[in-house]
């Protein structure tokens, strides 16, 4: 048994309300007539609530009935009340312990393992490249050491206008048939 040194205890939500004694007893005064439900309000356990009927004709033997949570099946219990507490209310969890795979589940650790993955990864990928590929490769390497260059390919691309060193490129004319105008010159004598 657990004896509670100021703990309050209301009746119908605080209309009454009272503390414990050091001894864990408590009393209430000039409780009128009528249903009345008893709470005790403790931050460390978990007690029932009790409905106390207290009829006019007989105050000094009121009827109590014990819920020991809202919907539970209801119990007669006498009167002087002896509450006990069901459940202590654990606020804080245990601390965990060390544990090596919660060094594995670290974002930081796994950031850095996929990061020497693809340090040796990568040139293993490299030798499956054809010549062609790895030649395009070297050419952007070279424009990423320039950044002008790399700005004007990057500006170029984006707006559609990039140089084009294809040779079709250079030798295309306009069309008529695409609204181009064909010069014609004729023969002056």
């Amino acid at each position: 048994t657990v004896v509670l040194n100021s703990t309050r205890i209301t009746l119908n939500d605080g209309t009454h309300t009272t503390y414990t004694q050091p001894d864990g007893t408590f009393h209430f005064y000039r409780v009128p007539p009528g249903v009345h439900l008893l709470d005790v309000q403790s931050r460390q356990f978990h007690f029932s609530q009790v409905k106390i009927q207290i009829l006019p004709d007989a105050l000094d033997s009121p009827k109590c009935i014990e819920y020991a949570f809202p919907g539970a099946p209801k119990q007669a219990i006498s009167h002087p009340l002896e509450l006990t507490a069901h459940a202590s209310y654990d606020y804080f969890e245990p601390r965990q312990g060390f544990s090596l795979m919660g060094i594995f589940k670290n974002p930081m650790l796994l950031l850095m393992v996929a990061t020497a993955g693809m340090m040796f990864w990568m040139p293993k990928m490299m030798e499956g490249l054809d010549p062609e590929q790895k030649e395009q490769m070297q050419r952007q390497m070279e424009m990423q050491q320039d950044p002008s260059k790399m700005l004007t390919q990057l500006w170029g691309d984006l707006t559609g206008t990039g140089e084009d060193d294809s040779p079709s490129a250079i030798e295309k004319k306009p069309s008529a048939k695409a609204g181009g105008k064909t010069a014609r010159r004729g023969k002056k004598d």
